[in-house]
């Protein structure tokens, strides 16, 4: 059966997952858009230093539920809390626009799936991460120039070019430039949605060893959105699987892989078998 973390034994969860207090917490998350039902009573735990990956086919309500974890769109009910150092342990769906958009620009990383969303592709790479570290107060050429070079180096991006536009690069390095306006700021939380979509397969590892290495690195908390069970399975700690706006299965990423519990969960497997 599957693993309740709120109750599995220690000897069962990761090192960076014992006795930890959760960095984010989302409850009971509801959403409608018109008569489509994207999310149910969704419950989402996320502990400091893992790696969440959270699978399900189109239209499942992984995309929707990445979106809230970043701001970007409110549920009809429901609740999400992040412990950051210093801030009130309030529900950040009662934030105003400008109250969202300050603690993502200093908390909060995302990389998108298609690199337009996420990047201003007629600016430099550099003036990219720039923007990120503008947003959030910064003003000094000389220290946003380093800190943009330091996060490009960061993400494995080839400095020389730097001031080369987004337009101007592969798919696999505007991915890289994207990473490294997502993580200038050291967030606490880094948001990735279909990250190697699209790219080649070669590309993929590259970017996937780079994202490895970060969380080994840095400790990076990271929640991983994929319909990729390849990718999910390298990266993740632990997995929810979605269909239909709901979290059918959850457990540690090996144990859900290996022995799947719902019919859908077991489909996926076998599909990708």
């Amino acid at each position: 059966m599957s693993i309740d973390m709120t109750s599995a034994p220690a000897a069962l969860l990761p090192p960076q997952l014992m006795r930890t207090e959760a960095l984010l917490t989302m409850s009971g998350l509801s959403k409608t858009y018109g008569s489509v039902r994207a999310l149910r009573n969704v419950d989402v735990t996320v502990y400091p230093g893992e790696v969440m990956g959270i699978v399900g086919e189109s239209g499942s309500g992984k995309s929707t539920l990445l979106r809230m974890m970043n701001l970007e769109d409110t549920p009809d009910q429901g609740d999400y809390r992040l412990q950051l150092p210093g801030k009130d342990d309030d529900n950040l769906f009662a934030l105003d626009r400008y109250q969202r958009r300050m603690l993502c620009a200093h908390h909060i990383g995302i990389v998108y799936q298609n690199p337009h969303q996420g990047l201003l592709m007629r600016h430099s790479s550099s003036g990219n991460v720039a923007e990120r570290l503008l947003i959030a107060g910064e003003r000094s050429f000389d220290v946003l120039r380093s800190k943009a070079r330091d996060a490009l180096d960061a993400s494995e991006f080839p400095l020389a070019r730097m001031d080369a536009r987004p337009a101007e690069l592969s798919g696999g390095m505007q991915q890289r430039v994207q990473l490294a306006k997502a993580i200038a700021l050291e967030p606490a939380l880094l948001l990735l949605d279909e990250p190697t979509t699209g790219l080649d397969v070669s590309v993929q590892a590259l970017v996937l060893d780079t994202l490895k290495r970060l969380q080994r690195d840095r400790r990076i908390t990271m929640v991983l959105v994929s319909h990729d069970l390849g990718v999910i399975r390298t990266m993740a700690d632990r997995v929810l699987v979605m269909r239909h706006g709901e979290v059918v299965e959850r457990g540690l990423a090996d144990q859900v892989f290996q022995d799947p519990q719902h019919p859908y969960t077991q489909q996926l497997v076998h599909a990708k078998l």
